[in-house]
């Protein structure tokens, strides 16, 4: 029951294609920046994805600079999605059964100790390859933890018709987060050195850990009374064959997937070699500018949405959005124009934001409440654990054709696919 308008949430049968979520009569615009125990939440939220970034900017820096790996380089991305991809779902199935602010003051907490390792060995001067390899992984379960609980508790936080003002608003902050990480790592990393630079890093995660200890939201205030499922691998995996009667989840868990698995993380990574190709002046401005452009989108994006409101979350606006987001990747890896470079990234990260937040508006408001964390685990691991793959489809394509190639064949595979996902979700149901 919607408690602004007194309407029954509308959740679709099965197989039923239908918008699933209904217009709302007239939410306030960045509704939960107005609320008062949302608003830190966003905040803290911010400012623990910047000390992530902030850890990937020192300790990859130290790593290069000791070990001179490319593997172990590569090993970097895959153990930081890895953990979404294989995790996710049990994760959120933890979400279901327990305090999620536990679970996320957990996530902040191992975070803290990864850091506070990395720094001790930095300053003993002991660093090992094993020792990183075990740090990584761990950072990448910190993260895969941290997922499932952080969204049930934007459920918590604000009314039904204002919850994707609460999505779109958390996935503002923390782009936030990732746009502003580099620079603060970067500038810890020049005034601080690595030693002092990740161990000031862990006063970043403290403001969301601290603030769950005062706030009485536990991810579940809503769903009082819901029969859980039991815990366990299997159980968890049961959300696999539950949601797929439900055209809209599958289309939003796809369309995540299809991003992540055909751009997701190689566009950063390979940003360098565009910022070769385009340079226009020095390599390394050229370089810090696309890489600004590519994380202003998404901030941009955010805050379009949330100011216009015109962009409904539905199965046609996830498609849409997604299929801009394919097609000016495509425009970027072809054009020798850097203007045009910047134009695309910036109109990217709009489209990827809108897509992103979309999805993930929808998959909140669909998934049956004693399964929301099971579900939301699984689009996380759609959404995040795929990246690992862009690491193939761009990368090692990338190493055959070029990576302006292989960035254009794999672009083109998304907006197939994601035409492919839309035709699914929205054809007519046979009587």
């Amino acid at each position: 029951m919607c408690a602004a308008c007194g309407v029954p949430a509308h959740v679709p049968e099965p197989g039923v294609v239908a918008d699933p979520v209904p217009a709302p009569t007239g939410p306030r615009k960045f509704a939960a920046l107005r609320n008062r125990d949302c608003r830190p939440y966003l905040f803290g939220a911010g400012l623990a994805m910047m000390a992530d970034n902030i850890e990937h900017v020192i300790t990859y820096w130290v790593l290069w600079e000791k070990f001179h790996s490319p593997a172990l380089s590569g090993f970097q991305v895959i153990s930081h999605w890895l953990p979404f991809l294989f995790l996710s779902v049990y994760f959120g199935s933890l979400a279901d059964r327990f305090d999620c602010r536990r679970l996320i003051q957990a996530a902040q907490v191992l975070f803290m100790a990864v850091s506070a390792a990395w720094g001790v060995l930095f300053l003993t001067g002991t660093l090992q390859v094993w020792h990183a390899c075990v740090l990584l992984v761990l950072h990448g379960c910190a993260g895969a933890l941290w997922g499932p609980g952080e969204q049930l508790l934007l459920h918590d936080f604000v009314e039904p018709d204002e919850l994707p003002s609460a999505v779109r608003l958390n996935a503002t902050f923390r782009s936030l987060g990732v746009l502003f990480g580099p620079v603060v790592g970067s500038a810890l990393l020049l005034g601080l050195g690595p030693i002092g630079g990740i161990f000031a890093n862990i006063a970043f995660y403290l403001p969301l850990t601290l603030f769950l200890f005062r706030t009485k939201f536990t991810g579940h205030i809503r769903n009082e009374g819901v029969k859980r499922a039991r815990l366990g691998v299997v159980d968890s995996l049961r959300v696999f064959r539950d949601v797929r009667s439900n055209r809209t989840l599958v289309s939003m868990i796809v369309l995540a997937g299809l991003g992540s698995f055909f751009v997701g993380a190689s566009l950063q990574s390979s940003m360098p070699i565009f910022a070769h190709d385009l340079g226009t002046g020095g390599a390394g401005l050229t370089y810090g500018v696309l890489l600004f452009a590519n994380g202003v989108g998404g901030v941009v994006g955010g805050i379009l949405l949330e100011a216009t409101g015109r962009i409904k979350p539905n199965v046609l606006a996830a498609v849409v959005s997604t299929g801009v987001y394919g097609l000016t990747s495509l425009f970027f890896a072809f054009t020798t124009s850097y203007p045009i470079a910047l134009l695309m990234l910036l109109a990217g990260g709009i489209a990827n934001m809108a897509s992103m937040s979309i999805g993930q508006t929808v998959v909140q408001l669909l998934a049956p409440p004693a399964d929301r964390g099971r579900v939301i685990g699984l689009y996380g691991m759609s959404s995040g654990g795929l990246r690992a793959g862009s690491g193939f489809t761009v990368g090692l394509l990338g190493a055959a054709t070029g990576v302006h190639w292989s960035l254009g064949l794999s672009a083109i595979a998304l907006c197939l696919g994601t035409a492919f996902a839309g035709y699914y979700a929205l054809r007519p149901q046979p009587a």
